[in-house]
């Protein structure tokens, strides 16, 4: 968003360890640091009304399947079969257009504060924002960057959220479980390693922060290393 616009955003990510927001208004763009839970109630950003309001949530729980494919009656077992479900876990799933394709997702973790934020941001118009898992906003990244070889990442609480797509073609949707940067770094190149992309000649885009150190050892390989 460009600075100087009279519409006003919040970007809102939540993970188990707490969340952290982006606000995008005539003052231009600001970002928090992340933000342990007990903040929700402090925070100036939280108690103002917005044009747009987004939450995601940083689950592992999700997968994507052609729309073609897709059936309702089976989101459920589609998901099983490659995230782990608990009885009780929600299922939901929410279209992709752009690139013809359903993501299946669970937001039952062990935390309440995606439940309780989207209650306190709310639109100008009193509407209360969907929560969506993070990954829906990497691919939804995906056609505002003008790359050809598409890098999106987040990681935060232990979970590498990883996408990358090939001009138009996306090639990798997935999460992984990385409890140190070093082990996110092994899998990004794994990924690209089998894709057969070159880091060199590519930028990768984080949706989380990442500290001074983890930003200068991606630069050792990528050409560009980039905020969304």
């Amino acid at each position: 968003m460009e600075s100087g616009t009279s519409v006003s955003r919040i970007s809102i990510q939540v993970s188990l360890s707490g969340f952290s927001f982006t606000v995008s208004d005539g003052a231009g763009v600001r970002r928090s640091p992340w933000l342990s839970a007990e903040k929700i109630f402090t925070t100036t950003e939280f108690q103002k009304r917005y044009d747009s309001v987004e939450v995601s949530l940083l689950t592992p729980k999700f997968t994507l399947v052609p729309g073609s494919f897709f059936n309702e009656a089976s989101a459920r077992e589609t998901l099983a079969a490659v995230a782990p479900l608990r009885d009780g876990d929600e299922v939901s799933h929410i279209g992709i257009p752009s690139i013809g394709a359903e993501l299946i997702y669970s937001n039952s973790l062990d935390e309440s504060l995606s439940r309780v934020i989207p209650q306190i941001v709310l639109g100008k118009d009193g509407s209360v924002a969907p929560v969506l898992p993070e990954v829906y906003y990497l691919l939804r990244s995906l056609d505002a960057c003008p790359e050809y070889n598409k890098i999106m990442a987040s990681w935060k609480d232990g979970w590498l959220h990883l996408v990358i797509a090939e001009g138009r073609s996306l090639s990798l949707c997935n999460a992984f479980k990385a409890a140190d940067f070093t082990t996110a770094e092994y899998f990004i190149f794994l990924c690209l390693k089998q894709l057969q992309l070159n880091p060199e000649m590519s930028s990768i885009f984080f949706r989380t922060d990442i500290s001074p150190k983890e930003e200068m050892s991606l630069y050792n390989y990528f050409k560009a290393v980039g905020r969304i």
